[in-house]
């Protein structure tokens, strides 16, 4: 499920972290990840931002699942540009970077075309200098990740102040999230990790399946997972899914609304502190060399 990483590696790119931490940020840098596919990460990804946006920080949510980017087709956007011509170098982070609903910024992925670790070096250099000019006007840049293991994927994690691993209470999907807790901390992420379970169909059953990962992870990793929050499985998101309308918006009154907007409150009590370790995509790119 994904590259491993040998020791000699992980301490170059630990050297290289360091080296990019110099320089001070007050942004906040959320990268929200999964396991799998089919756990919701891209919608709670939009939803969360827009939630943080409403508590009055300058979000943007960059959509780098480069292979299947679907962010902008939950919000109704059709976007000119995407991160393909920032690969490419005829366009600009500002010049990608769109307005979207809720009153957050936006940075489409683009669908079918390959991996960072695919690319050539002068494209992933230039990819991620032009992003890292987007924490000069933003609070909190929140990274929707591809799905799974991979360097290419969780090297975004490995560079973010947290990471929300989202979840499912089905088997698989808890195996997976276990499985990108102990490769992240392998790979020696320093950021906090959290995780998120969605589509739960209680409370309880929410606590249940954080508790279940979270008590192997530090039986088995000696690590202490942190509860990132969960969202109830609620009809109201599927409504807005078909409707392509962030469910915070659509049904702002719904459970679903109101478990994101929890997460979100907690979000921002720390905004103002975050780690300094350097800007995000500054310190990613010693990740992938």
């Amino acid at each position: 499920m994904g590259a491993s990483v040998q020791p000699g590696r992980r301490r170059d790119q630990a050297d290289r972290l360091r080296l990019l931490a110099r320089r001070r940020r007050k942004v906040r840098r959320l990268a929200i990840v999964s396991g799998k596919g089919g756990v919701g990460k891209s919608n709670i990804a939009v939803n969360l931002a827009i939630s943080v946006a409403q508590r009055g920080q300058r979000v943007v949510l960059v959509d780098l699942d480069m292979g299947l980017a679907n962010a902008d087709l939950l919000m109704r956007l059709q976007p000119r540009y995407t991160l393909a011509h920032l690969v490419r170098g005829v366009r600009s982070a500002e010049e990608i970077c769109m307005d979207a609903p809720g009153g957050i910024r936006f940075v489409p992925g683009a669908s079918g075309t390959e991996g960072l670790a695919s690319l050539s070096e002068f494209e992933r250099e230039n990819l991620l200098s032009q992003l890292a000019q987007l924490d000069r006007s933003t609070d909190m840049v929140i990274c929707d990740c591809g799905a799974g293991i991979s360097e290419s994927v969780l090297g975004f994690a490995l560079g973010a102040d947290d990471t929300f691993i989202v979840t499912t209470p089905q088997p698989t999907a808890m195996t997976d999230a276990y499985a990108t807790i102990k490769t992240l901390r392998r790979l020696g992420c320093e950021g906090r990790i959290s995780l998120f379970v969605n589509m739960a169909d209680s409370r309880a059953a929410a606590i249940a399946t954080f508790e279940r990962i979270a008590k192997v992870a530090q039986k088995f990793l000696n690590y202490s997972v942190a509860n990132g929050g969960y969202m109830l499985h609620d009809s109201s998101v599927e409504r807005a899914v078909l409707a392509r309308c962030p469910f915070v918006l659509h049904d702002p009154g719904s459970n679903a609304s109101a478990c994101i907007a929890a997460v979100a409150a907690s979000l921002t009590k720390s905004v103002a502190k975050p780690q300094s370790r350097g800007g995000l995509f500054q310190r990613v790119a010693g990740l992938f060399v």
